[in-house]
Parts: C-alpha cells; sequence; structure tokens
C-alpha cells in the first residue's frame, strides 16, 4: 500500500510514523514548514501544492484537483492527513474513498473543528483525547478508527493539554496505520 502525508507544520506526526517503519512514499505540503525538512531527513519525496489564498477568492475544489494530481502522479493509496491545514473538497474523497485518514485533538464527536482543546478546557471536561477517523466532506465527522481518553489536570492550558493529547496522538495514529497496512485496507 502506497501512502502520502499531508502536512502543514512542523511534521511530528510524519517523523513518528516514519520513525516507528511506516513507508511513507510522498509528503504533500501546502506551505513551505518543517514537515519538508523531516521528509528530506529521512529521504522521502515531497511536493509543495502551495495554497494560494486563505480569503473568500480561495478556490478549494481547484486546489483540492491539485492536490489529488499529486497524488495520483505517485499511485498512492492511503492518504495521511497529519496536521494539513486546508479542508479540502470532495474530488480528494471521491478519488480515495475511505482511504483519507485523519487525527483530531479530541473525543469525536465531541468537540469537532479547529479549537477542539480550547473548547474542551472551556466546557470544563475531566477528560478529552484524540480519534484517528476516516476523513469526508463533512469535517471531523467521519467514521471512527481509534481514540484513546487523555484526563484534563486541574491547571491544564491550552498549551500544555494539547502537548499530552500530541503525545498520544502520534502513538495512536501510528499504531492505527500499521493495523491497516496488516490488514491490508482500512476496515
Amino acid at each position: 500500500m502506497r501512502i502520502a502525508v499531508l502536512a502543514s507544520g512542523s511534521g511530528t506526526i510524519l517523523d513518528a510514523a516514519l520513525n516507528d517503519g511506516i513507508p511513507v512514499d510522498l509528503v504533500v505540503v501546502d506551505r513551505p514548514c518543517p514537515a519538508c525538512a523531516v521528509a528530506d531527513r529521512h529521504g522521502v519525496p515531497w511536493r509543495l501544492v502551495e495554497r494560494s489564498g486563505f480569503g473568500v477568492d480561495f478556490d478549494r475544489d481547484a486546489y483540492t484537483d491539485a492536490v489529488v494530481d499529486a497524488l495520483t502522479d505517485v499511485d498512492i493509496d492511503l492518504v495521511v492527513m497529519a496536521g494539513f491545514g486546508t479542508v479540502l473538497a470532495p474530488p480528494i474523497f471521491e478519488r480515495f474513498p475511505s482511504r483519507v485518514l485523519n487525527t483530531h485533538p479530541a473525543l469525536l464527536p465531541a468537540f469537532p473543528g479547529w479549537h477542539a482543546v480550547e473548547d474542551a478546557l472551556a466546557y470544563g471536561v475531566k477528560v478529552t483525547g484524540c480519534t484517528v477517523h476516516l476523513a469526508t466532506v463533512e469535517v471531523d465527522a467521519g467514521p471512527i478508527l481509534a481514540q484513546e481518553a487523555v484526563a484534563v489536570a486541574p491547571d491544564d492550558t491550552v498549551e500544555s493539554l494539547h502537548e499530552r493529547i500530541k503525545a498520544v496522538e502520534r502513538r495512536l495514529y501510528v499504531t492505527t496505520i500499521h493495523d491497516i497496512l496488516e490488514r491490508g485496507s482500512v476496515q
């Protein structure tokens, strides 16, 4: 199974996957970011499909088509979103049905969206966590593949809680990907 990782940030999930033997064939980034250096360090090819804008004029469908083209150019089978900062349009889910994975820093369906850790703290939960799920057109609404709880400490800040969630997330995501590779399919 040929794997691509989509990243926009530091590349910690990518690094964890590569360090644990996940065979990544391509990294796609939507902006210059440290994930490119992680890919270089591991000898994995990467491609910049740069996002041209962030306003109302952003053509999400055209951008998604460009990402899909980058993935199909190298015959990718499984797409692993790892901190990818762009919400993608239907063409990626049509081209890779039930083969786009995502991770989220909450126990979905609770606290979907960009501010999950802040929302969990604001709500006053005692437990949150992370979820690995199939990405779908509806953000953070796809079938859940794995979850793990993380306790919320009384003195937690967004940063301290998010760091503990990310530590669990890196391990859980990598384990889930290994399980998919062993089965030869997502479900």
